[in-house]
């Protein structure tokens, strides 16, 4: 089986972030992957999506242009990659920064009020780790257990404390 997702927002979003701990998740799990960040030359402020492929086989090459799963952190995001997503697939949007519905009748759509959420729990910068926690429980690309172990590659050691905050907001995702 194999899952393409593409996560897509503005940069500062953590939107690498969160493709990046999906990624490290997948390893943990013995699936072959592939990780692709793209930002615009702005970064924070500017575009930013994460192309990330999940297979029980090897990945042939790791470009993501018709996903199976999108999750979009902006509007713009969600205007450009709307119509990609493949029939059947899954579309993940941030409720409290894009307003307007997914139009298409032909993909299941979760509306998350992730940015709420995150100030809710006094996390206002893990939107992101919110969604990926809603996408792991609807979309099982990787299984929730041990997501602990996933959080110790990508939280560095000197950033130790942030551990926890991150895990409470996966949860918060996970439960919403």
């Amino acid at each position: 089986m194999t899952t393409q997702i593409l996560i897509a927002g503005f940069g500062g979003q953590g939107v690498l972030f969160a493709g990046k701990f999906l990624a490290y998740k997948a390893l943990l799990e013995n699936k072959q992957l592939s990780w692709l960040p793209s930002y615009g030359p702005e970064m924070r402020g500017g575009t930013a999506n994460c192309s990330v492929i999940i297979s029980d086989e090897p990945v042939g090459s790791p470009i993501v242009s018709k996903p199976d799963v999108l999750i979009v952190m902006n509007l713009p995001s969600l205007d450009k990659y709307e119509d990609a997503v493949v029939p059947g697939g899954k579309i993940f949007v941030d409720s409290t920064l894009i307003e307007r519905e997914v139009r298409r009748k032909d993909v299941d759509v979760y509306y998350i009020p992730a940015t709420k959420l995150a100030n809710d729990i006094n996390a206002p910068t893990l939107a992101n780790m919110i969604m990926i926690g809603k996408v792991i429980k609807e979309t099982n690309v990787v299984p929730y257990d041990n997501i602990d172990k996933a959080l110790d590659k990508v939280v560095s050691a000197r950033k130790a404390a942030l551990k926890e905050i991150n895990f409470n907001a996966l949860e918060t995702g996970y439960n919403s």
